[in-house]
């Protein structure tokens, strides 16, 4: 086995150049784990807000219900929303629905452990029929 005086390095000189590459896209995968699992929560933020709006008694406390159990659980789950939007179509009577759309713009940095600017909205909407014997007729 004959050996290259020139290649000695050649080793220490690609991992120098690869090891960051692959560092940022292992970051990358973290960053698109954490912002599907943000958008998990979100959704299922909304079906539990939804289903709260549907046992109450009229639409507005349904509204202030939902708005009660979504943030409650976007503060469980460890979202950091900068921007909430809660909304609430509710038709509160027996074998009606409730409609809870909610939108949570985060920003970027709180999702990864690099510096990505910028900000992403995780919107869900959550459909619940009101229970008969809560329908207020």
């Amino acid at each position: 086995m004959a050996r290259w005086r020139d290649q000695d390095a050649t080793l220490a000189v690609e991992a120098a150049i690869v090891a960051p590459v692959l560092l940022v896209l292992m970051l990358l995968v973290v960053y698109a784990g954490r912002a599907a699992a943000a958008d998990a929560d979100v959704r299922s933020t909304a079906a539990r807000a939804a289903r709260a709006a549907s046992l109450t008694a009229d639409n507005s406390a349904a509204q202030k219900a939902a708005d009660e159990i979504a943030l409650a659980n976007l503060a469980t789950a460890g979202i950091a929303c900068t921007t909430t939007d809660i909304d609430v179509v509710a038709d509160i009577r027996a074998g009606g629905t409730v409609t809870v759309h909610i939108g949570c713009e985060m920003a970027n940095t709180d999702l990864a452990l690099l510096a990505i600017p910028g900000r992403r909205w995780s919107t869900a909407t959550a459909t619940q029929v009101v229970d008969t014997y809560r329908g207020g007729g």
